[in-house]
């Protein structure tokens, strides 16, 4: 009995400073969450590099509107996520972006005349940023979802 006391009390002794720390990364999330969220209110942004006492972080911040994917929260992430990959790899490694304008007039046989009008935009990027994590997501004034993302880069 003795010797499965002293083995729970070592297991406990082993595994009580793991469990504190677990809860110390979380709360510091979250408060750096708190501060973004609270930095973007104050002045928006897309890409941002954040600092705190140890790190460097990378902070892509993406406004979309509800209205466009019918409340559909699942393709929004979707999109955010990738809209987000996009502007930090703009961010870090530049792009190069080209940009098509196409008009297109027909005479109908009233006499009207119909304008098409086709834009074409291509752009390229060196690298790729991956790993971003999604952080949070928060509706904005405007009724707009902001959501933003963050990696850490030192």
């Amino acid at each position: 009995m003795k010797d499965i006391r002293l083995i729970l009390f070592s297991l406990a002794l082993v595994l009580l400073p793991l469990w504190g720390s677990a809860q110390g990364i979380n709360a510091d999330k979250t408060a750096l969450t708190n501060f973004l969220k609270r930095m973007y209110q104050y002045a928006t942004f897309d890409v941002k590099v954040v600092e705190d006492y140890d790190h460097h972080y990378l902070v892509s911040a993406v406004v979309l509107d509800p209205a466009k994917y019918d409340g559909n929260e699942s393709t929004m992430m979707r999109v955010a996520g990738v809209k987000a990959v996009s502007q930090a790899s703009r961010f870090l490694n530049g792009s190069n972006i080209s940009e098509d304008l196409i008009v297109t007039t027909r005479e109908n046989t009233e006499g009207n005349i119909n304008t098409e009008t086709i834009e074409k935009i291509k752009e390229t990027s060196i690298g790729y940023v991956n790993q971003l994590e999604h952080l949070s997501n928060f509706t904005n004034d405007d009724g707009k979802q902001v959501f933003l993302y963050m990696k850490q880069i030192d």
